[in-house]
């Protein structure tokens, strides 16, 4: 059962198995696994890209019923080498992955990602359909043009938080694109510019994820030394719209996914990645079921939307998915 107390996640748990892989000449990447050893193996994706896993990813499913296997991605977290975006693409990681279940000898897996993590699910489900036995996925993102002028364009979500636009705006030159201007920055041989940058890059993207300011939250992440990593490779995906093979590639491919059994969580006030994503992917998808939280927004960790994530693995465990 869950944990009873005020959090619906499952007990804290530390992993019995970290191993690494090397995927190319360049990158390894390191995972964990937690839970049953001998149970229905389950992967979580973090977001970002760039993020990496933290504690509570692994608490989403039941241990006792679920293997559960979380992956630093190329360049995040405990990967090496560290920050790296040469041979770091959308088609790279999921070709990891895949590596990655032929290792660990595993038939299919249950696939949960949220955010960046959502889409890359739905690109590893399209390009592997036989090794996802299900998908829970929040958050919704496509990789569209329009998602990410949405994020990073003056008509999206500056409308609603100016104030925090015109800080993300003071480092970019008028006339300028935000994301391109901060890929350079973030990649300038002086240490304070590139702490300058990372941490307007942050501030502007965590101002959105909960509902309600998280000023401690805030202050930490400011101070986080992986800010710069982390703001190098999302600011270098987003330049190259997520590596996507066409605007819209995951609608455009949904038929090849269409049989595997997902559950769609998305927050109602998800100023990130806003609702319209997740309508659009349950429609589809038909063997999908979409949950709008009436008091989510981005983070998973939030509202109801933790409840949600839960519930959605309980329900897959519940059925031996």
């Amino acid at each position: 059962m869950p944990n009873q107390s005020a959090s619906p996640l499952y007990r804290a748990i530390e992993p019995y198995r970290i191993g690494s892989l090397k995927v190319s000449d360049l990158h390894t990447i390191v995972y964990e696994e937690v839970g049953n050893p001998n149970g229905r193996p389950a992967l979580f994706l973090h977001g970002g890209p760039g993020v990496g896993i933290v504690p509570p990813y692994r608490q989403f499913f039941d241990p006792e019923y679920y293997r559960i296997i979380l992956v630093d991605q190329r360049g995040a977290g405990r990967s090496t080498p560290h920050a790296e975006i040469a041979e770091n693409t959308t088609n790279d990681i999921v070709a990891d992955l895949e590596q990655l279940r032929s290792e660990l000898g595993i038939n299919d897996w249950i696939v949960m990602g949220g955010s960046w993590g959502s889409l890359l699910a739905l690109v590893y489900a399209i390009k592997h359909p036989k090794s996802v036995a299900g998908m829970i996925i929040r958050g919704i993102f496509l990789g569209r043009p329009a998602e990410i002028e949405w994020l990073h364009g003056p008509h999206g979500a500056a409308r609603v938080f100016p104030d925090e636009w015109e800080r993300y705006q003071e480092l970019v030159p008028e006339g300028q694109y935000a994301v391109a201007t901060y890929c350079e920055l973030l990649k300038s041989p002086d240490e304070e510019t590139r702490l300058a940058a990372a941490r307007a890059w942050s501030r502007w993207e965590f101002a959105m994820v909960n509902i309600f300011p998280d000023h401690e939250g805030l202050k930490d992440m400011l101070n986080d030394p992986s800010a710069v990593s982390v703001a190098h490779i999302e600011s270098y995906y987003t330049l190259n719209n997520f590596f996507m093979e066409s605007d819209n590639f995951v609608l455009d491919n949904a038929d090849v996914m269409a049989h595997i059994p997902t559950r769609i969580i998305h927050g109602r006030y998800d100023m990130i990645c806003p609702p319209i994503s997740a309508w659009e992917l349950n429609k589809a998808l038909p063997n999908s079921r979409l949950t709008l939280v009436p008091d989510g927004a981005h983070s998973p960790l939030d509202g109801g939307m933790t409840k949600e994530l839960v519930d959605a693995a309980d329900e897959f465990r519940d059925l031996r998915l």
